[in-house]
């Protein structure tokens, strides 16, 4: 099945179909005084409760990027747009933050540290999260302590949300096929079949499919440190996929 997906970018940036089907998603080069996003998703005008993506899902797609090491994020994959900002796209609903529940092959460049626990923050990653749904209160928590205790905050932020992650070392600039699948006690990832990741950690549901290229890094350090914010990109940067396909599987046993 392909999916449908409504394209979003910001000015300068494109999202353009290629022969075939495929995508090709732009940003253009600029300072780090602007954000530049450009993304294809399914959930954009969706309540977070009805995001369309529920248990057994197999995605996969053959991908390329424009060079190994690009400035800020880029990736595909499923997740519950957790922060409610809406990537800077205006006529989406209101949606409060919330802990993250994903699964995806994620890059994040140097900048960035995006996880709460010693797994990898940073690089091109196999990377899957867990979190409890429909409650503020573990939110609440972390950010009462913050002012306090950055570190205990992270600490705690580590034992509420669930994680699991590899650093993959793919020459991403060049044409590979990725797969994914999502069952209620697996999160398994391949690249070129070969297994990468077969984790037991299982996002929940619903999610919402997700395939972008932006400048923004996020990182929460061990050190406690946070930062965020957007990186000069000096060349235009652009991520090209073909063949996606997501689809509901049965998975023996489950």
């Amino acid at each position: 099945m392909i999916p449908a997906l409504r394209p979003r970018h910001t000015p300068a940036a494109s999202v353009n179909q290629t022969p075939g089907g495929g995508w090709l998603l732009t940003i253009p080069k600029g300072g780090f005084h602007q954000y530049r996003v450009a993304q294809l998703d399914d959930y954009a005008k969706s309540a977070r409760k009805d995001f369309p993506r529920r248990l057994s899902l197999r995605l996969s797609l053959r991908a390329r990027v424009s060079a190994a090491s690009l400035p800020g994020t880029w990736g595909f994959g499923l997740w519950n747009d957790p922060f409610g900002l809406s990537l800077g796209f205006g006529g989406n609903p209101l949606r409060l933050p919330a802990l993250p529940n994903a699964i995806w092959f994620f890059h994040a460049s140097k900048e960035n540290c995006l996880s709460f626990g010693e797994k990898p923050g940073n690089g091109f990653l196999a990377q899957v999260f867990r979190s409890p749904v429909l409650s503020l209160l573990p939110l609440i928590r972390v950010g009462a302590m913050l002012p306090f205790s950055r570190t205990k905050a992270r600490a705690l932020m580590n034992e509420i949300v669930e994680e699991d992650g590899v650093r993959l070392g793919v020459e991403v600039a060049e044409w590979h096929r990725y797969r994914l699948e999502w069952s209620p006690t697996r999160s398994a990832f391949w690249i070129d079949e070969t297994l990468l990741l077969d984790s037991s950690v299982s996002p929940r549901p619903p999610l919402g499919l997700v395939i972008w290229i932006d400048n923004q890094y996020a990182a929460w350090r061990p050190d406690g440190k946070i930062g965020f914010g957007v990186l000069e990109n000096t060349e235009p940067a652009w991520l090209e996929i073909r063949d996606l396909i997501l689809e509901q599987v049965y998975i023996e046993g489950q």
